[in-house]
């Protein structure tokens, strides 16, 4: 039986309220028991309507609660023998109910339409840009560098303590660069942690109140963000919640601050914003001695971060637009959702966007999946799955993942998806397409066969390298950034900027020694992603994915555009589908046409 003989129609009314209606053909025989089915929360039974010569009619008013993705089916039975009814058709194999064969239902969840089909630029503030009248004072237990085209340090420094050298990158030189990061495209400018802090990562908290000096003061974020704002950039700040600093005014270990840390007593008024172990001791992040965990179940803590003028609050007064949570799976599901209600009291539309690696939404938590917590996550899981395709053609993990995502996440969450070239945890994406020095068979493509400090230190890439890398890049940029979500760019990733290891992936900006050629290619397609609108909620459609190249499409009912990509080294011929062979051509690389790919190549056409 086709899908078309089996009708249905779920209508929203409000409120989580929904009219379920459906048409079942009457040839089954006697049709009873017709059952919507909410896959893991519920089922419904409909109550005959009406029926005509063909079919049969069902219908009920059902309720359900909020929800980011609710996988659904109906099960009927007909003189004796039970159906199940999705989106392949009607069957009398009952096992036919993995959320493969579901429909998707979101119940009062929506992502901000401005994060969707976003381009986001993501600064590392300290590496960026420093502004030409900045004067760094030196502070204790700081390295300056003062030749900002030095190095950073890898490994431990005075004390043994890592990260604490500073380039003096700050606001205000972002502000001053927001033109050229407006050229690339942007829609959203996403910052590292700019509170202050022990490290230059800045993921060691020491104030939630105040930005790091370094980097400016609160008003500068404030003028930031107003300058962004004019431009049409939205504000998205690195919010680190799961700990701080030991060395911070509310651990205070070494007694650097005036107040009464939770290291020095319990009777510290931020005694209760840390977790214990079962023996009373405080917990560390990963075991980490300088990251005291805080305790996301504390109303302290909670009212601290969550509540009325607490530090949210702080943060989007001063004129952000959005969050960006670091290890967003180690927070508590309830502490998510309380960012959440933050968030929306300040601005409605704001963004949460999560750190977490795995798929969302098969970790047993409700904190993307309930609709009542985060928008969306970095997506981890199709990047390892891209870069595995060009380094190994491995063609079944990119289909696999896709499909895992289309089918499994809720598709506000799909459009927008933080889909990034690289980030501050990973190698330099020019690094890991050119550079044989990765694990295959480690559990990301990115992670290195030899993680020694000496190796990251000594490791420069060659000619050879660096020319296969940059050919990828441009195919491999092409690909992530027309698939559905947020297209983000770390800082110079469109420059070919290197960097092998977590550390020496943070290099500064090399201001007047650009690629300028493959800055046009991030260019023309940051640029065009943004002109197409409909990209926002556009359907995927996966077409082809071989040996040799990619090609799939993004469609609603009015617009459409197709992506062929090549990831091998030589010429390649390609078929298009009919529709697309008198179409417009929006961005190609080298001389690639309507029938060949060059080596690493790509075609978008827009029909």
């Amino acid at each position: 039986m086709t899908y078309n003989s089996f009708f249905k129609d779920i209508i929203p009314i409000g409120n989580g309220n929904f009219k379920v209606s459906v048409r079942i053909p009457k040839h089954y025989g006697w049709i009873e028991n017709v059952t919507i089915v909410l896959k893991d929360i519920c089922h419904y039974r409909l109550e005959f309507a009406y029926e005509d010569e063909e079919y049969a009619y069902f219908e009920k008013d059902i309720h359900i609660e909020t929800t980011a993705i609710c996988h659904y089916y109906f099960s009927f039975s007909a003189n004796g023998r039970n159906y199940i009814a999705n989106r392949a058709g009607i069957t009398d194999n009952l096992a036919s109910t993995t959320i493969n064969d579901c429909w998707k239902l979101t119940v009062n969840f929506k992502t901000p339409d401005w994060a969707k089909n976003g381009v986001m630029f993501h600064v590392f503030v300290d590496r960026f840009a420093k502004s030409e009248d900045t004067t760094i004072d030196e502070m204790p237990n700081r390295i300056i560098h003062y030749n900002w085209d030095e190095d950073p340090i890898v490994g431990p420094s005075f004390n043994g303590q890592w990260n604490i050298d500073f380039f003096g990158g700050n606001l205000k030189g972002i502000e001053e660069k927001l033109d050229y990061i407006k050229s690339l495209g942007t829609t959203i400018l996403y910052l590292s942690p700019i509170v202050r802090s022990q490290s230059n990562h800045r993921y060691d908290t020491a104030d939630y109140e105040q930005v790091d000096p370094y980097l400016g003061n609160n008003e500068d974020l404030r003028s930031l963000c107003e300058q962004a704002h004019k431009r049409g950039i939205y504000v998205v700040l690195d919010a680190v919640f799961n700990h701080t600093g030991n060395d911070s005014k509310y651990f205070n270990q070494y007694g650097t601050y005036d107040t009464l840390g939770a290291f020095q007593s319990t009777q510290s008024p931020y005694y209760p914003f840390y977790r214990k172990t079962m023996n009373g001791d405080f917990d560390y992040w990963w075991g980490m001695r300088n990251l005291p965990v805080c305790d996301g179940n504390s109303e302290i803590w909670k009212k601290y971060i969550l509540g009325e003028n607490g530090i949210i609050d702080q943060w989007f007064s001063l004129g952000i637009d959005g969050l960006r949570l670091d290890v967003a799976d180690e927070l508590t599901d309830e502490f998510i959702m309380g960012i959440r209600q933050a968030v929306h009291r300040n601005k409605p539309d704001g963004l949460i966007i999560g750190e977490v690696w795995k798929n969302p939404m098969r970790m047993n938590r409700n904190y993307l999946s309930s609709g009542l917590a985060m928008d969306s996550v970095m997506n981890y899981q199709l990047v390892d799955a891209l870069i595995r395709y060009y380094k190994y053609c491995d063609i079944d993990k990119l289909k696999y993942v896709i499909n895992m995502i289309t089918t499994e996440y809720p598709d506000e969450t799909i459009n927008s998806l933080m889909n990034f070239s690289s980030t501050h945890d990973i190698s330099r994406i020019i690094d890991i397409l050119g550079c044989d020095c990765f694990n295959r068979y480690s559990e990301w493509s990115w992670n290195l066969q030899d993680s020694s400090i000496e190796f990251s230190k000594n490791h420069k890439m060659t000619d050879e390298e660096y020319s296969l890398g940059k050919k990828m890049l441009g195919s491999y940029i092409c690909t992530i950034a027309f698939m559905p979500g947020i297209l983000s760019v770390f800082y110079g990733d469109e420059i070919g900027l290197e960097g092998i290891g977590n550390l020496l992936n943070r290099r500064t900006y090399p201001w007047g020694n650009e690629d300028k050629e493959l800055l046009e290619v991030f260019k023309k397609i940051g640029n065009l992603k943004k002109e197409n609108t409909f990209l926002k909620t556009a359907k995927l459609n996966i077409i082809e994915v071989d040996e040799s190249k990619i090609m799939y499409e993004r469609y609603d009912s009015e617009e459409s555009i197709l992506v062929v990509v090549s990831r091998k080294g030589e010429n390649i011929s390609i078929s298009l589908p009919d529709k697309y062979r008198e179409s417009e051509v929006l961005f190609k690389i080298d001389d690639c046409d309507k029938e060949h790919l060059s080596p690493f190549g790509a075609i978008v056409l827009k029909k």
